[in-house]
């Protein structure tokens, strides 16, 4: 029994490096300082909850990618149709319209890059108490662009 003791605590002394790491001097540069190391938790119960990441999945570069894309085309298509007559029923954007239509694109394209860093951010939480994640957001948000971007060609085409 005493032997047992024994070799168990020297194989646990054995798998260690040696050294405390908690003691170590950082590096000013290294390979984390700016792209992060943690992209998701390695136990389960740590994933079902709420977690913010340094990394984040490059699946999202898609979609996110999309909804720029999306949103400038609604910014350029909307201009057109305001010179055409239309007439811009977002009080904010109507707003920002009085300063300019290159402060109507910038405050359009500010605001939808600020909205997708907030979800990117809070990407692996949970929204309203359910299963869904936020990062499903990406997704969702995808579609109503398209079908405005679609009403928008259709109005184009009517003039």
């Amino acid at each position: 029994m005493e032997m047992e003791k024994h070799i168990n605590r020297f194989h646990i002394l054995e798998r260690r490096s040696g050294g405390d790491r908690r003691k170590e001097r950082r590096q000013i540069l290294n390979k984390h300082l700016f792209a992060g190391n943690r992209e998701s938790f390695r136990r389960r119960e740590d994933r079902e909850d709420a977690y913010l990441v340094d990394r984040y999945n490059r699946k999202l570069l898609t979609p996110i990618l999309m909804i720029i894309f999306l949103s400038i085309c609604d910014a350029v298509l909307t201009l057109i149709l305001l010179d055409n007559g239309a007439v811009e029923i977002n009080p904010v954007m109507a707003y920002s319209l009085t300063h300019g239509p290159m402060a109507f694109f910038w405050i359009k394209y500010l605001l939808t890059t600020f909205s997708i860093v907030i979800i990117l951010i809070y990407s692996n939480t949970y929204l309203f108490k359910t299963r869904l994640r936020t990062k499903a957001l990406f997704g969702m948000i995808i579609i109503p662009f398209f079908l405005v971007i679609c009403w928008e060609f259709f109005l184009i085409s009517l003039l």
